[in-house]
């Protein structure tokens, strides 16, 4: 963490000192082979085409870096709005530590998730996960515990139905399951390191979520914001048949303080970019511009953000 740090104040330390074509940003991430360092490396290479000199800097998590870009230590972050709307207020993991400067640049397309096993394995729901041996703990990396809680949740179980593997973060999660340790491993559809272990042991089976209301009502639970999606098979790795999944909204955010006229360019970046995002990152396919402006209560918008979508005719007060 104290080596993101020092990179990410040189990053900021270029500073906004002329127009907003001509400076240098930065974009937290999460560690490679995550999805937000996919997603920030492909907004980053937006960014670098559409006129902005951006850099990405990686961290083991959002919950390590959501403070920092509030604080005004770098520009701008990815994550998930459940994440930035807990930071933004200091409740669960950042209870006691409220951001209030945080503000949104633009919703960005989905994440969907799921619980990943061996396909060649015995299980093929998520209720056959019972007593075996499954990763847990995230010290580095909060959000993971209650998005677990919510999937078992689905089918009414609980953490403590499984036998806890211990480990630091998603990447270190699909390490265990590649190693053996776990049955399997939580992660997004569409990122590298479902792809690295879906060739490590020969293929994955992504256990799925029943589509009704009673079992979204027992994720929203442990995870206010999420929704359930249908994902075609071969569309990601472990998709076998056509089946729902938890999703929920992932955003591009920044800091109140952040200059208006550079968060207006990478709004309207991230407007006109959605081909050169999805070149670098294919799940940016599911990205829909016209839907950057929605919910993201108590997390406010951006003034610059707000000025490009006005302009683009998405704002509407």
């Amino acid at each position: 963490m104290r080596r993101f740090i020092a990179s990410a104040v040189l990053a900021a330390g270029f500073a906004f000192s002329g127009a907003a074509a001509a400076q240098t940003v930065g974009i937290a991430t999460s560690n490679p082979g995550s999805l937000f360092h996919n997603i920030g490396t492909a907004v980053a290479n937006a960014a670098n085409k559409g006129g902005l000199n951006a850099t990405i800097q990686p961290a083991t998590s959002p919950n390590q870096y959501i403070p920092f870009v509030a604080s005004g230590g770098i520009e701008f972050g990815v994550a998930n709005l459940q994440e930035v709307n807990y930071a933004l207020e200091g409740e669960a993991w950042f209870e006691g530590n409220a951001n209030p400067d945080l503000r949104v640049v633009g919703l960005i397309m989905p994440l969907r998730e799921a619980i990943f096993v061996r396909a060649d394995s015995d299980i093929e729901t998520i209720a056959d996960l019972k007593g075996k041996p499954m990763v847990d703990g995230y010290t580095a990396q909060n959000t993971i515990l209650p998005q677990l809680d919510a999937m078992y949740a689905s089918v009414g179980l609980t953490r403590d139905d499984m036998q806890p593997v211990q480990v630091p973060s998603v990447v270190a999660g699909a390490d265990a399951f590649i190693a053996g340790d776990s049955v399997g491993f939580i992660f997004a559809h569409g990122a590298g390191k479902v792809r690295e272990a879906d060739a490590a042991v020969g293929g994955l089976r992504a256990l799925p979520v029943e589509n009704n209301e009673e079992t979204l009502a027992a994720i929203r639970e442990h995870w206010p914001v999420a929704f359930l999606v249908e994902v075609e098979p071969g569309e990601a790795p472990g998709v076998l048949e056509k089946a729902h999944y938890m999703a929920y909204p992932q955003l591009v955010f920044t800091h109140a303080n952040a200059p208006e006229d550079v968060v207006y360019e990478m709004t309207r970046i991230l407007h006109e970019s959605k081909e050169v995002m999805a070149e670098t990152f294919p799940p940016f396919n599911q990205f829909d511009p016209q839907d950057m402006v929605g919910d993201t209560a108590p997390t406010e918008y951006h003034p610059g953000a707000i000025r490009f979508y006005r302009e683009a005719g998405l704002w509407s007060e």
